[in-house]
């Protein structure tokens, strides 16, 4: 009688086993943009080349990004080190204009320049400025924007 409790368990695990090895997983495919409209605040305060690129290669997706076309509000703003990015000898000239004929605001802190006396004039003149980087950030975080800081 034992031998047949034994075989009975063996093949009740086996079938089970089957049964969930058996079951069809859903395709993930992402969350889904179900919104009319989406907002994100970028954020840069590093003046790393690493970073830098790596920031403008991911405001690059989200605008690509085939669920949000057509529904993204983009500002990217740049304060402490990352002003370098919107200095006129920066290399990012190109891109940062590209970014911004696709509706991307581009914001400078003025506190940066203040504090470390940089003219406006020597940043890129098709770029905007807020008071502060990081007032900017708790107005649009309190707003609903997402706030990414890669």
């Amino acid at each position: 009688m034992r031998q047949y409790t034994v075989i009975f368990s063996f093949l009740l695990l086996l079938g089970i086993s089957f049964s969930a090895q058996s079951q069809v997983q859903p395709v993930f495919t992402g969350a889904k943009a179900t919104l009319k409209h989406y907002k994100a605040l970028y954020v840069l305060n590093s003046g790393d080349e690493k970073k830098i690129n790596g920031t403008l290669r991911n405001i690059k997706n989200a605008l690509e990004d085939p669920r949000l076309k057509g529904k993204l509000e983009l500002e990217f703003v740049v304060f402490g080190d990352g002003v370098t990015i919107y200095d006129k000898n920066s290399p990012y000239q190109e891109k940062l204009k590209d970014l911004k004929a696709r509706g991307v605001l581009l914001a400078q802190c003025e506190n940066t320049l203040k504090e470390r006396n940089i003219d406006k004039n020597t940043l890129y003149d098709f770029i905007n400025f807020v008071p502060s980087g990081n007032g900017e950030i708790i107005i649009r975080q309190q707003q609903g924007w997402a706030i990414v800081h890669p």
